[in-house]
């Protein structure tokens, strides 16, 4: 049975001591709460030792929000895979919209991530999704599949089973546009046949498809209803413990 999973991604906010009492924010919160779901947090790269030491492993899983495609060398400034889960975390953000818009990562950039993820012990949360125009030339489900079949579908069936998708409508974040529960449920839908059709059904059944377009305690339920939405990447609700646990508590 695939997992309910609601995860924060922190994006570049907090300085080291504001993380810190956040992760023991939520920490605190989850405390006593029997959650239908597995939480996470994915907080920048300076953070996450810091934060490994002070919340509980078996309450609130912790990521990064990337990782370098390359496994170790001359490469100033990036963080690989290895030094990610050298801290503690267990999962790693790759190809987010962000990442794909603003620094150019491609498919054959995010195949050497994934890989050099999965061979570090690392659980991906592959992100997907299109922009304004893709939606609106009608063009979108086209898309979204192509970034699936380039990004992950040289993996054997066993690896992509390691895998978590997050769905992102890239025009309903920051935009004030909304997508519908609806449209994100036949989004869901479309991704799931698109693996269904490669990996068969029972792989497709088992994998995490998470909603990723502005997500908040007051349409998480709604979201979280739809048989193919199984829970969230949040990005500002997660920046804020009593708003985060309202996602968690959605389900």
């Amino acid at each position: 049975m695939r997992k309910n999973i609601v995860a924060g991604n922190w994006k570049m906010n907090t300085t080291l001591p504001e993380g810190v009492k956040l992760a023991e924010e939520v920490n605190e919160a989850l405390k006593g709460v029997n959650a239908n779901c597995d939480v996470i947090i994915c907080t920048p790269f300076t953070h996450l030792a810091s934060v490994n030491a002070v919340i509980d492993p078996a309450k609130l899983g912790l990521g990064a929000e990337n990782c370098a495609d390359h496994a170790k060398g001359a490469y100033t400034g990036e963080v690989s895979a290895a030094m990610v889960a050298s801290t503690g975390a267990k999962y790693v953000i790759l190809g987010h919209s962000e990442r794909r818009q603003y620094y150019g990562e491609t498919s054959e950039t995010l195949r050497e991530k994934v890989a050099l993820a999965l061979e570090n012990g690392l659980t991906p949360i592959f992100c997907i999704g299109e922009v304004l125009e893709e939606r609106e030339n009608g063009t979108f489900n086209e898309v979204v599949k192509t970034q699936i079949e380039e990004g992950l579908f040289n993996l054997s069936a066993d690896d992509f089973g390691k895998i978590i998708l997050a769905y992102e409508p890239v025009w309903a974040i920051g935009t004030g546009k909304t997508a519908t529960a609806d449209q994100a449920e036949d989004m869901h839908a479309h991704i799931r046949a698109t693996i269904a059709a490669k990996y068969g059904n029972e792989v497709a059944d088992n994998t995490s498809i998470l909603y990723g377009g502005s997500c908040k305690p007051s349409n998480a339920a709604e979201l979280f209803a739809k048989p193919d939405v199984d829970g969230g990447l949040i990005g500002g609700a997660a920046l804020d413990a009593e708003s985060f646990m309202g996602i968690v508590k959605a389900f």
